[in-house]
């Protein structure tokens, strides 16, 4: 028999999407385990208590580093296993694109874990440069430079090697190598690798296609390759070429376009090999696809692979097209910074209240002789309408509906009549729609109809600031409540964040065969606060977040996992008002000498007393240090656990 808590799990999918990292314990609370088949176990019900104790309110990023670490070991133990399988006589490696999260807490994790196996960094910018070039790496990882680049950030990049890093300077066109060749002329010491983004045209797949083929933003033409070839032959610097580059997408989602590109950057590999050029690593890119809803598909939020289905296929082709060229295989280089990173953090936000969206039967209706034509047929529908009968009555429902407001507007009913006329068509929905969910098919327009009548959960949040895939891009992230998950949720809604735009909204939800438009949630309790987890945000989102309505980072916490629980290692207080409004220029001494004066005139003017006037200035100041999200005192919680920070 299924159990309450299995059943939930299957509501929202926990299984299929958290890669093993999560699951719901017998309190029904989400828990997180630090690696996939690890015993131990942190309650996320728990440590929000335990924050919140504490004045470290919801929003609030809760970062789990050890499932980077664990993603590390995954992707490592996946090309191991296929470099032993078809005995591929190269090796693998990986570079952490700094873009996806360029935390110093997330780079360390992932270096503590992949230096290991020498896994490097990956910089696109002069300033994650400036930041990777100051990170302890292995002496025999790499440390690469995508982007554009202009004369300064290749000199950044001489002085990195120069340090004593593994640099490669990937050309992405022409006038880079002008600059890499007038630097090197004059440097002494180590000099960095080069080398050269290929323009394929094969495509990905998903989102980010438009990364690949060949209108794509980077990459050298056929063309501009064997030009970079022959000028670094004719410079007598060919030497310096040692790397071969292609990326065709981020969240690549079928495999397919992944085995074609694959084998195209083979032959180019091979083909510029057999150009005398002393080429070894092969640098196949980023996109190696998370499954957000779990469904395992083609669809642009899944993907229709697995880690080690991945890594089978990009070292079987490129085995087999350079057996074919006789050309030894090439170290393989891989940049799957969302794969690494996407799950090692999850935003909390509590629930602040349901937002009523149709009208609400405040009293109730009672119907006489003396009504409108029209509310008297509304109100026979609602007290009619049965299993047999509810899609023809929704229908004049609608009809009537209309009828209503047109009354209305030429004046020929009273506005007490159009209130009463509201609340009995949306009676008629609701039982219209309870009847339709009872159906073997449910009708199109009844989908929309649950989406219309659903709750409307107002949460403690921004969608731009922390899941701007979610307004940009309609990427779905896993939405799971932290605690009642041992009980049915009986409740469907949509969630609205506390910003000022009608965008601000998640009305998209993963589901195992479709996109689900509402979330089955719990009723709220006045006296219980609610919580729920965006999953799986660890990727991009802290990266690409905005500033809309200046609310600011979350509040943050770093978890360990041990044997007992969880250990809070480090806390980090969001973003306070006077520090968002300084971030658009609004100074601290101006905004406060702004704010006397106006109080100072009050006072001269008779308007304010001293005392009156001191209070309001001082209570204005305090506030530059509140949280920029909305304050809620929530329920005292028992219980204490260990810190370190």
């Amino acid at each position: 028999m299924t159990t309450a808590i299995e059943q939930t799990v299957e509501t929202y999918g926990i299984e299929n999407w958290g890669a093993g990292y999560f699951d719901v314990n017998r309190k029904g609370n989400l828990i997180v385990r630090p690696a996939e088949g690890d015993p131990r176990s942190a309650d996320v019900k728990e440590i929000v208590e335990d924050l919140a104790r504490r004045g470290i309110t919801a929003p609030i990023l809760l970062r789990f580093p050890q499932l980077v670490a664990a993603q590390v070991r995954k992707l490592q133990r996946a090309f191991s296993k296929s470099i032993r399988e078809f005995e591929y006589q190269g090796a693998h490696m990986c570079v952490y694109p700094m873009k996806v999260n360029q935390q110093r807490s997330v780079v360390e994790e992932y270096l503590r874990e992949g230096s290991r196996y020498d896994f490097g960094l990956e910089a696109g910018s002069k300033a994650e440069l400036y930041a990777a070039m100051a990170l302890e790496q292995s002496a025999d990882s790499l440390l690469v430079l995508n982007g554009f680049k202009d004369e300064e950030f290749i000199q950044l990049g001489f002085a990195g090697a120069k340090s004593g890093k593994r640099v490669v300077i990937v050309i992405e066109k022409l006038s880079e190598l002008d600059h890499i060749l007038r630097i090197a002329e004059t440097h002494e010491g180590n000099s960095p690798m080069i080398g050269m983004r290929v323009k394929l045209y094969s495509k990905g797949s998903g989102r980010w296609e438009k990364s690949g083929g060949e209108a794509a933003k980077f990459g050298l033409t056929t063309t501009e390759l064997l030009e970079v070839i022959n000028r670094l032959k004719e410079a007598g610097q060919i030497d310096m070429l040692r790397l071969l580059h292609f990326h065709i997408g981020s969240q690549l989602t079928d495999i397919k376009r992944i085995k074609n590109a694959m084998k195209e950057a083979a032959r180019v590999y091979a083909k510029v090999y057999q150009m005398k050029a002393p080429i070894e690593l092969l640098d196949v890119g980023g996109g190696m696809a998370v499954d957000y809803d779990g469904s395992k598909t083609a669809f642009d939020s899944s993907a229709n692979y697995s880690a080690q289905e991945f890594a089978n296929d990009v070292i079987y082709t490129i085995k087999q097209v350079c057996d074919d060229e006789n050309v030894p295989h090439p170290t393989i280089i891989q940049e799957s910074g969302r794969f690494l990173s996407a799950y090692h953090a999850m935003l909390i936000t509590n629930i602040l209240e349901e937002i009523e969206t149709v009208v609400e039967d405040i009293t109730p209706i009672e119907i006489d002789e003396d009504d409108p034509q029209v509310v008297i047929e509304l109100g026979d529908l609602r007290e009619t309408i049965t299993i047999k009968n509810y899609r023809e009555y929704y229908h004049d429902a609608l009809e009537h509906r209309e009828e209503l407001f047109t009354l209305f507007n030429l004046g020929l009913i009273s506005l007490e009549d159009r209130a009463k006329g509201e609340v009995l068509f949306w009676d008629v929905c609701e039982r219209a729609d309870r009847y339709a969910q009872q159906s073997k098919y449910v009708p199109e327009e009844f989908g929309d109809l649950r989406k219309l009548l659903c709750a409307k959960y107002l949460a403690n949040f921004s969608v731009f600031r922390s899941v701007p895939d979610h307004w940009a891009l309609d990427q779905l992230f896993p939405i799971v409540p932290i605690q009642s998950l041992n009980k049915t949720p009986t409740e469907f809604a949509t969630l609205c964040d506390i910003t000022c735009d009608s965008d601000g909204v998640v009305d998209k939800f993963v589901d195992l065969h479709d996109v689900k438009q509402v979330l089955e949630l719990h009723k709220l309790d006045p006296d219980e606060p609610y919580y729920l987890a965006f999953m799986l945000v660890g990727a991009y989102q802290e990266a690409m977040g905005n500033n809309h309505n200046l609310f600011g980072a979350p509040n943050e916490a770093h978890i360990h996992i041990d044997e007992e629980g969880y250990l809070i290692k480090k806390v980090i207080r969001g973003t306070t008002v006077g520090e968002a409004a300084g971030r658009a220029r609004y100074e601290r001494g101006l905004l406060h000498d702004g704010f006397r004066r106006q109080v100072t005139q009050r006072i001269k003017d008779g308007e304010l007393s001293e005392a009156e006037g001191s209070e309001l200035v001082n209570f204005y100041e305090s506030r530059y240090d509140a949280y920029t999200y909305i304050a809620v005192n929530g329920n005292q919680v028992k219980g204490r656990r260990r810190h370190d920070y």
